[in-house]
């Protein structure tokens, strides 16, 4: 800029000794004087000299600093202003253009809040993300796809998709994508850590103003969970199919060997009628866990929160306990803190206590021990039932709380069992914001510990 003032005030300077040069001629002719020559030509000298600097300073300099600004606003640098005041039209160039450098200065800053905003929520979304250029060049992956398929974005962002990406299923679908130049939706699945996730990849082609493909975004949704879900359903309506149809069938055998003439021998119309009633109780009680088990989960958190008394609960439980344990000679014993008062739902704790002390006798042979313990614990009521039965494999004790898992089926099915008791638990446990352990040896016995909060937060 400097340089630039330099040649201006040089080519300003010469200019004026061209016109001192021509005035001094054309004077030469007219005064014969040489001291009135020369003082006429010092006066115009210092006129024009003044001329010139008044010239440049109102009208140079402000177009050099308006030149200035404008040369730093292409470079990008919005936050230049012209500060010299100025008047005219050039001073209202320079307004101008100050008004211009706020708007562009603003824009930038909107767009960067956009930019950062878009990428916040890229980068956060629980899809995984790719954008694939015409080319088939990678420009962005995100953070959930790189927890999908490991590596680091360098490994990805600049190369060809089908270079850095094995998935044959991804190559379909972008190759789909700019075929038809519509959403491709596929299902594939991978093995991660031992495990198979289930995900499913939309290929979205995207367009420019003049409805020209160019490129395409991925998106990858990790849905193993929906997956596993709908396992779970299939294996529901399976099981509760099988369960229903051991008693049913036996309700319907007997049932049809009365009407072919077995009701007249009165023996065998006792035996069989027993039988019809005892299949039609164990499909009862399967209802009735069915139905438990499905309000638990429509309304999870209504519950019924009083001040629950241990004592109480314990006299409305036991008795029915010990008749069912009395049947195997089971001893029953208590160690309770009858005086502890928690708040919790009281019809749900007893169903916590009827359902593990009944699940201990099922799996209890005769003439073992059961023991039952309610303690306070700090912050929490622990409630601890222990046996003396036939255990449970290590294997077998992440599944427990499955519906219809049963340790050993026979002896389940010979007791009554649904196989739905500790998944009740378990809800009714959850639904308290509390906490359910289990410790087993095979031969040895079962522990179960449930923690329930002594206040329950509203």
């Amino acid at each position: 800029m400097n340089k630039m003032l330099s040649k201006k005030v040089i080519g300003y300077t010469f200019t004026l000794l061209f016109i001192l040069i021509i005035s001094g001629v054309a004077l030469f002719q007219i005064v014969t004087n040489l001291y009135v020559l020369l003082a006429v030509l010092v006066i115009q000298f210092i006129v024009l000299l003044l001329l010139l600097f008044h010239f440049f300073d109102k009208y140079v300099k402000p177009i050099d600093k308006v030149t200035e600004t404008m040369d730093k606003l292409l470079k990008g640098n919005y936050h230049s202003r012209i500060h010299q005041p100025m008047s005219g039209s050039i001073g209202e160039l320079s307004t101008k253009i100050n008004s211009l450098a706020r708007s562009l200065s603003e824009l930038t800053i909107s767009e960067q809040i956009q930019a950062e905003q878009l990428s916040t929520v890229i980068e956060n979304s629980e899809s995984g993300l790719v954008l694939i250029d015409e080319k088939g060049y990678i420009h962005v992956v995100n953070r959930k796809f790189i927890s999908m398929f490991g590596k680091t974005p360098h490994d990805y962002i600049g190369y060809l998709y089908y270079d850095v990406l094995e998935n044959e299923q991804i190559h379909h679908t972008v190759q789909e994508t700019f075929l038809y130049e519509k959403h491709v939706k596929h299902l594939f699945s991978l093995s991660k850590n031992d495990e198979k996730i289930y995900l499913e990849i939309v290929g979205a082609p995207i367009f420019n103003e003049r409805n020209m493909l160019k490129g395409a975004v991925l998106v990858i949704y990790d849905i193993t969970e929906f997956k596993n879900l709908e396992v779970m359903r299939k294996d529901f309506v399976a099981n509760v199919s099988h369960e229903l149809k051991t008693p049913i069938t036996s309700i319907k055998g007997f049932a049809e060997t009365l009407l072919d003439g077995a009701e007249n021998d009165p023996e065998a119309r006792k035996q069989f009628l027993q039988i019809i009633f005892d299949e039609s109780k164990r499909i009862q009680h399967l209802i009735d866990d069915l139905l438990i088990l499905s309000k638990l989960e429509k309304d999870e958190s209504a519950i019924n929160v009083d001040p629950v008394e241990v004592g109480f609960v314990l006299d409305e439980v036991l008795p029915v306990i010990n008749q069912h344990a009395e049947q195997k000679k089971i001893d029953i014993q208590v160690d309770a803190d009858k005086e502890l008062i928690f708040e919790a739902d009281e019809e749900k704790i007893k169903q916590i206590l009827l359902n593990l002390l009944t699940n201990a006798i099922s799996y209890t042979p005769e003439k073992g021990t059961i023991s039952l313990a309610i303690k306070d614990s700090e912050e929490n009521v622990c409630i601890q039932v222990q046996d003396t039965g036939i255990g449970i494999s290590k294997e077998a004790l992440p599944r427990i709380f499955e519906r219809f898992y049963r340790v050993d089926k026979d002896r389940s099915r010979d007791t009554g069992g649904t196989g739905l008791g500790l998944a009740i638990v378990k809800h009714i446990v959850e639904v308290h914001h509390g906490e359910i352990k289990v410790e087993s040896e095979l031969g040895k016995g079962t522990t179960f510990y449930v923690f329930i909060p002594k206040e329950q937060a509203e």
